[in-house]
Order: C-alpha cells, then sequence, then structure tokens
C-alpha cells in the first residue's frame, strides 16, 4: 500500500483543479499541437511533432502523480497541543529571534513560506 500524503484542504483542492485543467483544456490543447504538427509532414525530422510528444507525455506523468497523490491523499488541518505533528504551528527561537513554520506534508512544504515538510529533518 503506498504511504499516506498528508494535504490541507487547500492545497487538495489545488491539485484537484490543476488535474481537472490537465485532463480537460491542457490534453485538447496538446493533441490539436499533435495533429497541427502531424500535417506538416516528415515525423522524422519535425521539430514541432516532438516537441508536441514531449509536452504530452510531460502532462501525462503530471496527470498520473497528480492521480496516484489525490487517491493517497489524507487532509489535515490546524492541529494544536503538545505534540508537534502534521497541521501543528511551530516557533523556533534562536539567538534571540523567533521563527514561525508550518509542519505539512512532503507535497506542501515551501521553505519561502515557512511550511516544512514532516521528513524535514529539523
Amino acid at each position: 500500500m503506498k504511504e499516506k500524503e498528508y494535504l490541507t484542504k487547500e492545497k487538495f483542492d489545488e491539485f484537484t483543479k490543476e488535474l481537472a485543467v490537465l485532463k480537460g483544456t491542457r490534453r485538447k490543447e496538446i493533441a490539436e499541437s499533435l495533429e497541427y504538427a502531424k500535417s506538416l509532414g516528415d515525423l522524422a525530422e519535425n521539430a514541432e511533432y516532438h516537441e508536441a510528444r514531449d509536452a504530452q507525455a510531460t502532462i501525462e506523468d503530471r496527470i498520473a502523480k497528480l492521480e496516484e497523490l489525490l487517491k493517497n491523499a489524507q487532509i489535515v488541518s490546524s492541529n494544536t497541543g503538545d505534540t508537534v505533528n502534521v497541521g501543528s504551528s511551530v516557533t523556533v527561537e534562536k539567538d534571540g529571534k523567533k521563527f514561525a513554520y508550518s509542519i505539512v506534508g512532503s507535497e506542501e512544504s515551501d521553505v519561502a513560506t515557512n511550511k516544512i515538510s514532516m521528513k524535514s529533518p529539523f
């Protein structure tokens, strides 16, 4: 069984929207690009065709990753108490300065916004 991926409701919704766009609009755009590139002739030396195929592969990989991620997602909310866990907010003091961090799942970590993965050594 695949390991659970912890996500906030906001991030889960963001990934769900991204998946819908990829499966709808983006797939259609890539299909149209492929059809146009095929109409240009010789596929062996057709840069537009190869570029469209690469874009298609990238999108299909992202779709597969998002589907797996959302299937294994566990929604977390703010966590309070004496134990630090996913959803917890922590404040660390170093040299008289305080730093606030949120503990999140690995897919949501972003050091620039003080979101630290639960898997990060701290």
